[in-house]
């Protein structure tokens, strides 16, 4: 709970206890021989934190309390610093003071930029606060939400992007500036990290691992990186050399790939063009991909190119190779991500836009659930998504590519928005596969031949009959019902194939009957289940029903009408069936 008496910092994680008060940790060392406190001893160093601590607070204001005598330039804000204390707490500090770096503003006081005291790593403003903050009181606070969250409003925060970089920061300020109880406490921090991240989430934990020497951290990426399906050329990229080369032999040995790992003549021909391909990306020269790919046999799909400039490339080369029109903007990578999620990532609206103009699918999702919004909720921090841009400024990019992705999803009611936690992707999966399956069997119950038409164009011959109507009534068309030697991906990418399926189907008839959708789309914001359940409820319920049923058909008899003078005479005759008259061509309209 309070400060070691100590001129430097020399508390060890190892030897003290910590205890939480509201929003704020206390550290207290432990001693051997632990003695009771007095009281009074116990409220004097609680005052005297809190009394340093408005120290800090007035250090950043122009009033006469303003007693700092050097400035910390971080994020283009000077920050307050008290030299004597800093000194105090940290060799670094101490080292950094005698040597009269920095240098001296009209007030005369010395100033350091943030940028120039890191080796290695980066410090932002919001950590460096926290970090002086336990330097001066011995309290440390709880990470504001506003930097250490994400605007993710189903994720716990956790594992997300923006809680991971903040932890990452505090632990290069604690490291760099060399004090070594922090260094430890945020270790454990990061280690919680690594199991529960998305694997390209490890990949910041990993840096800050290799950099300040955590051993037992770095350790715990390797494996978890090494085993996971991260493609070589983002370890690659986004690495130093050393570690990028342990986690690959590290891959190695756990493949058994070392003993047996010829490559055929053709294979390693390939793959010197795949790289020839990236190298030339690397150079901005998309003319030289061009000529790589009339000279070979190699695609860009091959290399996974546009992935690659996507993410890596300078923005105006990223869309010049999309421009080409030889890629597949919804391919997959190894890790499962589209291209368009590969933009959300870098989060740039511009990029954005330009591969959904080509195409891609807004409501895609990765092997483990994610879409490309849910990955942009998941990397913005409220202070960035909630900034207001000033006039003249550039537009919040955190905000548009957020907005960009909903508005995009939005414009088809069919699919509706897409789960942004991973942890209710499943949910997400069987409400839509409930609707489709609902919206499909309701066409099947009132067109038959029609609907079985459609579902032929669409090669959704294998949606079982009424499962969304059955499963209302208990009967084996659960959607929920599983094999239980069914792993969960498995599972979920049955699922999706089906949810493909049947989205083609109900595409189909959007295209060939749009009046009589529009009538079904009006019915199904309503609770259509029950009214497929004639004998359902008390007598005048049920009357109810009917009139509405008949109401229906006659809103779907008028709508085909309308479709069926639009259509060609022998689409029109192909897609009526002679054995049910008003209800037959209404059937097929309404299945849509």
């Amino acid at each position: 709970m309070a400060n070691s008496s100590e001129p430097s910092s020399s508390i060890s994680f190892t030897s003290s206890s910590h205890i939480s008060n509201g929003s704020t940790s206390y550290i207290i060392p432990s001693s051997s021989n632990p003695e009771p406190r007095s009281n009074i001893e116990i409220i004097g160093l609680n005052k005297l934190s809190t009394n340093l601590e408005k120290l800090l607070a007035d250090s950043g204001s122009e009033s006469d309390c303003n007693y700092s005598d050097a400035e910390v330039v971080v994020e283009g804000i000077s920050v307050g610093v008290h030299r004597c204390i800093l000194a105090a707490r940290s060799k670094f500090f101490s080292d950094l003071f005698k040597e009269n770096k920095g240098y001296v503003d009209k007030d005369g006081k010395p100033k350091y930029s943030m940028s120039d005291l890191l080796p290695y790593g980066s410090v932002g403003y919001d950590a460096f606060l926290i970090f002086l903050s336990y330097v001066y009181t011995g309290k440390l606070k709880s990470s504001p939400p506003e930097v250490s969250t994400c605007v993710d409003g189903g994720c716990h925060h956790d594992a997300c992007r923006p809680a991971i970089n903040f932890v990452v920061e505090l632990t290069y300020a604690s490291s760099v500036f060399q004090v070594q109880e922090l260094v430890s406490l945020f270790q454990r921090h990061l280690l919680n990290f690594v199991d529960k991240a998305l694997v390209e989430d490890v990949i910041p934990i990993l840096v800050v691992a290799f950099h300040c020497q955590l051993q037992n951290v770095l350790s715990r990426c390797f494996d978890r990186v090494a085993r996971s399906n991260l493609d070589t050329i983002s370890i690659e990229k986004e690495l130093p050399f050393e570690v990028a080369q342990n986690i690959k032999s590290l891959h190695s040995s756990i493949s058994q790939e070392d003993d047996a790992h010829t490559i055929e003549p053709e294979s390693a021909l390939r793959e010197k063009r795949i790289k020839s391909i990236h190298k030339a990306l690397d150079c901005d020269d998309v003319e030289l991909v061009k000529m790589i790919l009339n000279e070979s046999k190699i695609t860009l799909d091959d290399a996974c190119a546009l992935h690659y400039a996507v993410m890596y490339s300078n923005q105006e080369v990223a869309k010049e190779i999309l421009n080409l029109n030889r890629a597949d903007v919804n391919l997959r990578n190894s890790r499962g991500y589209t291209v368009l999620h590969v933009a959300a990532m870098r989060k740039e609206p511009s990029l954005i836009v330009s591969i959904l103009s080509k195409g891609a699918c807004a409501s895609d999702t990765t092997n483990d659930g994610q879409s490309a919004v849910s990955i942009c909720r998941r990397r913005t921090r409220p202070k960035d998504y909630h900034a207001k841009t000033k006039h003249g400024q550039e537009t919040n990019k955190d905000c548009m590519c957020i907005d960009v992705l909903e508005r995009e999803i939005k414009r088809n009611p069919m699919i509706g928005n897409v789960s942004v936690c991973s942890s209710a992707v499943a949910d997400d999966l069987h409400m839509k596969l409930l609707y489709l399956e609902n919206r499909v069997a309701f066409a099947r119950l009132l067109f038959p031949s029609e609907a079985k038409l459609a579902m032929e164009i669409a090669h959704a011959q294998t949606t079982s009959e009424f499962p969304g109507l059955l499963a209302s009534k208990g009967s084996n068309g659960n959607l929920r019902e599983m094999d239980l030697n069914e792993t969960p991906f498995v599972q979920n990418e049955r699922l999706r194939s089906r949810l493909e399926a049947l989205s083609r189907t109900v595409e189909t008839g959007r295209r060939y009957f749009p009046h009589c959708s529009e009538v079904l789309d009006k019915f199904m914001e309503d609770d259509l289940q029950d009214l497929f359940i004639l004998e359902k409820g008390t007598l005048e319920e049920q009357e109810i029903k009917r009139a509405r049923f008949v109401e229906l058909k006659e809103d779907v008899q008028r709508a085909f009408t309308k479709d069926k003078a639009e259509l060609h005479r022998g689409l029109s005759s192909s897609m009526s069936s002679p054995t049910v008259k008003n209800g037959s061509k209404n059937k097929a309209r309404k299945y849509s």
